[in-house]
């Protein structure tokens, strides 16, 4: 999805307005201000134009809502290079997602001011665009002045009097003195253990610390010993401080949860039997879970300002799946309308474009109910974290073989898988999740309306 972020600015206030929505601004350059005297006084005063330079700057566009700042993951167009309307000049990493970024105008890409591999904030300035090569020069040195650090301010000297006073040399400071004395060897504690551990003369080492301290890593270098790698220090990519920011603000909701086992025989029947037709799991259990959000309202409606609450129009499954660097939870929209085989198809479309990092803002940040399943690992049994605003998320674990005794007393093997679901207590009550996890079960143990 492209995004618009270059703006014309009118070249003066006398000219015809034009409005525009956009994330540039223009830098201008005016002419001096002649005045009136100038002027022979019978002529009128003439209005002077303003003059500005064709260059924009390319700003940090928003590509999600909850995007803050962004990370350069390549410029498509080099410095120089002509741009053309509609092209794409840049690749952003926004919290979910990398999207191309086009331009709206013509010109010259003059300077890059954030380079790849950076980040910067939504609004900032990252490159800087001229409408011809006159402004190419003006442009770099905006960017570079833009990028140099300022420079500390130094205290002005007052203005010399009249008559100075004589300065007065001041001697010079006499030099410490030299002991003769031995050097005292001054070496941490652990240091001196390390020294009698390994039989290393002390009194040899040469120490690195404060003051010529001598430190444990000096001991070690001195016997020859390989010092241990430290601890790394990995920053979060833009996908995991999202993801964090996320969880953070899940922790002011109030939730609970609610396990339920599920016979899951006759859908794993049904699977193998659709199967072969491009269905997988993923779709059976959405359109289960569809199906029952359906009956139950109140488990797919929202409350984000915990004041009230909204009964949403649509039922949209979102799905989470760890992908390179984080998770991201692609949204299959009205899964409750669309036939088994349609909700396939356009989940593997979701989850190749996931696995790209290509998906738009609505393919994941659209879903009113979320499920996790975990049991594709052999995981019997977790809680998920509830997502900020929706009303539940359903943890689905393995299924397994289990002994079942039936009312006769008679036992049988079953395969049971667990589900447990987590929901916000302000609007969802025990009672509201028991009867829409007692419809999701028998939904999955007669499938047959999975298939219609």
């Amino acid at each position: 999805m492209a995004s618009p972020f270059l703006s014309r600015v009118p070249l003066s206030n006398t000219t015809t307005n034009f409005s525009s929505i956009s994330f540039s601004s223009s830098l201008s350059t005016s002419l001096p201000y002649l005045p009136s005297s100038a002027f022979p006084s019978k002529q009128p005063r003439r209005r002077i134009l303003t003059v500005r330079s064709k260059i924009r700057e390319i700003f940090m566009p928003a590509l999600s809502s909850t995007m803050t700042e962004g990370k350069i993951v390549s410029w498509i167009k080099s410095e120089g290079d002509k741009l053309s309307k509609g092209e794409s000049v840049v690749v952003v990493e926004s919290d979910k997602a990398d999207m191309d970024v086009e331009t709206f105008y013509d010109g010259i890409l003059a300077a890059i001011v954030v380079p790849e591999g950076e980040s910067a904030p939504v609004g900032a300035a990252i490159g800087l665009l001229a409408e011809t090569e006159d402004e190419i020069a003006e442009a770099k040195a905006k960017a570079n002045s833009s990028s140099s650090t300022p420079k500390a301010i130094t205290p002005t000297s007052p203005p010399p009097t009249s008559n100075p006073a004589p300065a007065i040399s001041q001697p010079p400071p006499s030099p410490s003195p030299i002991s003769d004395s031995p050097r005292k060897t001054v070496a941490t504690p652990f240091a001196k253990k390390l020294a009698k551990q390994h039989k290393v003369n002390i009194e040899s080492v040469v120490g690195t610390g404060p003051f010529g301290r001598i430190t444990p890593a000096d001991i070690e270098s001195a016997a020859g010993i390989t010092p241990s790698k430290s601890s790394t220090v990995v920053p979060f990519t833009t996908m995991q401080s999202a993801v964090s920011k996320n969880m953070l603000e899940s922790l002011s909701v109030p939730t609970f949860r609610v396990g339920y086992p599920v016979t899951t025989n006759a859908l794993d029947a049904l699977y193998e039997k659709v199967k072969p037709k491009g269905v997988t799991m993923t779709a059976l259990l959405a359109k289960a879970a569809a199906m029952a959000l359906a009956q139950h309202p109140v488990v797919n409606a929202t409350c984000k300002d915990g004041k009230s609450f909204t009964y949403n129009s649509n039922i949209n499954i979102a799905v989470a799946v760890a992908i390179d660097g984080g998770l991201i939870t692609p949204v299959l929209q009205d899964a409750d309308k669309l036939d088994l085989y349609l909700l396939s198809e356009k989940w593997k479309e979701l989850l190749k474009k996931a696995r790209a990092k290509q998906l738009q803002p609505n393919e994941y940040n659209s879903g009113t109910f979320t499920l996790s399943n975990l049991g594709m690992f052999g995981v019997d049994r977790f809680d998920a974290i509830l997502p900020p605003g929706q009303g539940a998320i359903m943890a689905v674990g393995a299924s397994k073989p289990t002994a079942v005794a039936d009312a006769d007393g008679y036992f049988s093997v079953k395969s049971k898988m667990l589900v447990n679901v987590t929901a916000d207590h302000r609007i969802i009550y025990g009672a509201d999740l028991a009867a829409f996890l007692q419809t999701f079960a028998k939904i999955v143990e007669n499938p047959e309306s999975l298939t219609l």
